[in-house]
């Protein structure tokens, strides 16, 4: 018998690989015989790199970089071997992250995704022949002008003088210059669908957040930018889903890297061969932190289910908190709130790989018998 642990993290309690585990822990006490294959997921959001290498059994590496404030920090991304390829998996939040630089007061006309540039440029040192970015969490709202100058871009304003590559000089960006050479295979991992400019673009709908209040400033920007990369470089992706992600970032990754944006999950299943690995497991186990009506809709969770249903594999799902419950239990043979009612909902989460060990230790007679169906 084989168990495919596919799982996500529950945010703010138990990283996806510590999820894994804690269930892996669990079964190997409550169903000995039974074989666990844990395989952390994540949609491409903070948590990704981490749930990739571990299902790949990856390694980590070091760069120096800078957080989204200019400070200088060491962000880590994983390499994986696809064949005889090597390939880089990281997250633009291990340099341009909005928790980075939590102890500043926000200021994000010069919040810069230079730190990126800096991890994009080590992975393309290390001769990696793809790297895939999840773009997650940022701090930035620079449409990714600060990566392509660390990457060589130009940006000069009227009289050739290059400019500060912040979003800030972009009302007097004249020109845009390319690198020479290329750039390997980027795929982006995202799961907003929000355009770079207007009302669902990345000003309005997540420039708050990250201290944005003058929208007409930033908006005009980008717009300008937008604009000169279509003249300067023959591309025009400001109305493409996703482009606003990461504060444009999306954006950037395509204009100036030539970049694909793809389904978070989707890519991630892909990356892992989760498809495979429900092919040859018996049960699968999922989850989060909660599952609830968002989940029905493209959630990593959902999506785990869904292939193992269409695969004929029985699936659990176990989570902080269940929501919904109703409409999940068409989806889910199994379903299982981590959280006792009575405890606190801060100590649940203190104690998350506690409780979802007891609680899949809890639920293996109802395993055993969805092992056995």
């Amino acid at each position: 018998m084989r168990i495919l642990i596919a799982i996500d993290k529950f945010k703010g309690s138990i990283p996806a690989t510590v999820a894994a585990q804690a269930i892996a822990t669990a079964l190997s006490k409550a169903v000995p015989q039974a074989e666990s294959d844990a395989c952390p997921i994540a949609d491409g959001g903070e948590g990704t790199a981490e749930a990739v290498v571990a299902a790949l059994n990856g390694s980590w590496c070091e760069a120096a970089a800078f957080d989204a404030r200019n400070r200088p920090v060491t962000a880590r991304y994983g390499l994986v071997h696809a064949g005889d390829k090597l390939e880089a998996i990281m997250e633009m939040s291990a340099a341009s992250g909005l928790a980075m630089v939590s102890d500043l007061p926000l200021d994000p006309a010069n919040a810069s995704t230079r730190g990126t540039g800096l991890m994009l440029r080590d992975a393309m040192a290390r001769g990696v022949r793809r790297i895939v970015i999840g773009i997650g969490g940022s701090a930035t709202n620079d449409g990714g002008v600060g990566m392509a100058a660390t990457l060589g871009y130009r940006f000069l304003d009227a009289g050739g003088t290059e400019l500060e590559a912040t979003i800030a000089t972009m009302d007097r960006l004249a020109k845009i210059e390319r690198p020479e050479g290329g750039f390997p295979e980027i795929l982006v991992a995202c799961d907003v669908n929000n355009p770079l400019l207007g009302k669902d673009g990345c000003t309005r709908v997540y420039g708050p957040q990250k201290g944005v209040t003058d929208f007409e400033f930033f908006e005009s920007r980008l717009a300008h930018l937008a604009d000169i990369a279509k003249r300067d470089l023959d591309v025009d992706h400001r109305d493409v889903p996703g482009a606003g992600a990461a504060g444009g970032l999306g954006f950037g990754l395509m204009t100036f890297c030539g970049a694909k944006l793809t389904s978070g999950f989707d890519l991630i299943a892909d990356l892992v061969h989760l498809r495979e690995r429900i092919a040859a497991a018996d049960l699968v186990i999922t989850g989060e932190g909660r599952l609830d009506a968002q989940t029905l809709h493209g959630k990593g969770p959902m999506g785990v289910a869904d292939m193992a249903r269409e695969l004929g594999k029985p699936v659990a799902g176990f989570a902080g908190a269940i929501l919904a419950e109703e409409q999940l239990r068409t989806r889910f043979d199994l379903l299982c709130a981590i959280k006792p009612p009575e405890m606190p909902l801060a100590e649940a989460m203190q104690r998350g790989p506690e409780l979802l060990e007891a609680a899949v230790l809890a639920q293996a007679p109802a395993l055993l018998a969805l092992l056995r169906s």
